[in-house]
């Protein structure tokens, strides 16, 4: 074939075109299904609790589980993103234990929240990034790798910094033991990471495998949780429910804000600054219901409940938005790229 033959072109065009539009109808799926298998879910609880609150003793071997395929995910270049891009990482923890704790708090004292209410809101605030934030940033058409490092940063420093944040700010509202909090979320989240990252190392081959259903896995388990949480705090959903959905969107809402101004602030590209408003303002709600539940009341745990239904739905509409809209608005993109390499 002559070597100016153009069909090798077409073809690998053709075939590219094929992939991106593969891509593109998986993306599509993943940001309406699962924000409404959540949504779903919890909407199932709120009516049939009695149905869901035999689940409670399965929500920190839920979280576990969800904790594990997050490890399974991880690989060396995730880590090696931390070394050769520590700026726009920091940026983005530092923004994470900062802004969402302190909005926490903000938000609370705004409206005037309950003691329990007030100290679940801060306690989603002082928990890591949402391992969901990582699809969304994908779907946003942000910076995928930097997700994944932020998240792994925060998930690894949670079990310091949660219990601290939270005794530091929720204390004045509900005994804190920050101890076994530090504990508990070893067990929940970091043995479980490790168990991952050694199955990764240990049994490629099979991991490679499971990857395709992982999200999946994910998104069960997550709704699993959520239906526990909100059968066992279904009352407390109807006698304050609006407040807490206030209290929950003022957070979320605010939380992509300040996370996107402060990666503007600091000349982010945008790719970077899409992703540091997800990691920010989508927590590890999850963990933070299951904290609640273990070293709190079940109505702190109700932000952590309706946060888990809500962030997923929000992030679901931004990533959307974002999405459609493109790179158009990356107008300093180019020129501050240096910033992230």
């Amino acid at each position: 074939m002559n070597s100016h033959d153009p069909a090798p072109s077409a073809q690998s065009a053709a075939l590219a075109g094929s992939a991106a539009s593969a891509e593109e109808r998986n993306a599509r799926v993943a940001v309406t299904i699962f924000p409404l298998l959540i949504l779903g879910g919890g909407a199932i609880a709120l009516f049939m609790p009695t149905a869901f609150t035999g689940l409670a003793p399965a929500i920190n071997p839920l979280l576990g589980v969800i904790m594990f395929g997050m490890g399974l995910t991880l690989t060396p270049p995730d880590f090696a993103v931390i070394a050769k891009r520590p700026i726009p990482v920091v940026i983005g923890v530092v923004a994470q234990y900062l802004v969402m704790p302190l909005l926490g708090l903000l938000v609370a004292s705004v409206l005037g929240l309950p003691a329990a209410l007030a100290a679940g809101v801060i306690l989603v605030g002082c928990c890591p990034g949402g391992t969901a934030s990582n699809v969304v940033s994908y779907l946003a058409k942000g910076d995928v790798a930097l997700s994944v490092a932020m998240t792994t940063v925060s998930t690894l420093l949670a079990p310091v910094l949660t219990p601290l944040l939270t005794l530091w700010l929720a204390g004045q509202y509900l005994p804190v033991d920050a101890g076994s909090m530090a504990w508990s979320i070893v067990q929940i989240v970091l043995i479980p990471v490790a168990l991952g990252l050694a199955a990764r190392l240990l049994l490629p081959g099979l991991v490679a495998k499971a990857l395709p259903v992982l999200p999946w896995i994910s998104v069960v388990a997550i709704t699993l949780v959520v239906m526990a949480v909100v059968g066992l705090s279904a009352e407390a959903i109807f006698s304050a429910g609006l407040l807490v959905l206030l209290a929950v969107v003022l957070h979320n809402g605010l939380g992509y804000a300040v996370g996107y101004g402060a990666a503007r602030l600091f000349k982010l590209p945008v790719r970077a600054r899409r992703t540091t408003s997800v990691e920010v303002g989508m927590q590890n709600s999850g963990l933070a219901a299951g904290l609640a539940r273990t070293h709190m009341t079940p109505e702190a745990a109700l932000p952590a409940a309706i946060f888990s239904v809500w962030h997923n739905v929000s992030g679901a509409l931004l990533a959307a938005y974002w999405r459609r809209r493109g790179l158009a608005d990356a107008e300093d993109n180019t020129a501050v790229a240096g910033v992230a390499s």
